[in-house]
């Protein structure tokens, strides 16, 4: 079998293992941040965040890892609306920071560009989450036939920068676009694929 013949077939990452001290102080922490607690063999537990086709498991001797020693990123459509969500539910959240000419910089993004703007929170154990806001996928990063949206919020988060962008576009045009759930559309698609965005 090639590298060619590898690159076929699908590989979906299903679950992450979550190293941790006190399993039932850590499922509490995951409920209150609203993941799915999902059905699981004894001794297992697993969540799955919203919109996410990945989940965490942990559970006793699930892994060797020292308790505290992993990190993982999690995407976002509005970091401001996400880490208010958490902050609401009780959770420890760093201010948000972006990467400047300097170095890192306190603060949105100046121009809110997509995978700029951070922020962290930890579990319980010291487990790592940095919370990363991308609206525009990097070019062949999504497949363009492969275009979905994960969840309501999502939807709605990408129907609001295409209304502002689109806004944009009938300024510069100087007339009403009485197409404009085309052009919603192929802004929408061209965004979530990294492709050209419309003018």
């Amino acid at each position: 079998m090639t590298t060619e013949d590898v690159r076929r077939i699908d590989m979906k990452v299903e679950v992450l293992v979550l190293p941790v001290g006190d399993v039932e102080r850590a499922k509490e922490f995951y409920e209150r941040l609203g993941w799915r607690l999902d059905p699981t063999p004894p001794g297992v537990v697993q969540f799955t965040p919203p919109g996410s086709a990945c989940s965490v498991q942990f559970g006793e001797g699930l892994t060797d890892a020292e308790p505290g020693s992993a990190k993982g990123y999690l995407v976002v459509a509005d970091i401001v609306a996400a880490r208010d969500a958490l902050l609401a539910a009780g959770v420890e959240v760093g201010e948000i920071f972006h990467d400047g000419p300097g170095g890192r910089e306190a603060g949105l993004d100046p121009d809110r560009g997509t995978y700029r703007s951070r922020t962290t929170f930890a579990d319980p154990d010291g487990n790592q989450w940095l919370l990363r806001e991308i609206t525009s996928r990097l070019p062949g990063r999504v497949d363009p036939a492969e275009a979905t949206f994960s969840s309501a919020g999502d939807l709605a988060a990408a129907l609001r920068r295409a209304e502002a962008a689109h806004g944009e576009h009938e300024k510069r045009t100087g007339e009403r676009d009485v197409n404009w759930p085309d052009w919603y559309a192929e802004y929408m698609v061209a965004e979530r694929t990294g492709t050209e965005l419309p003018t």
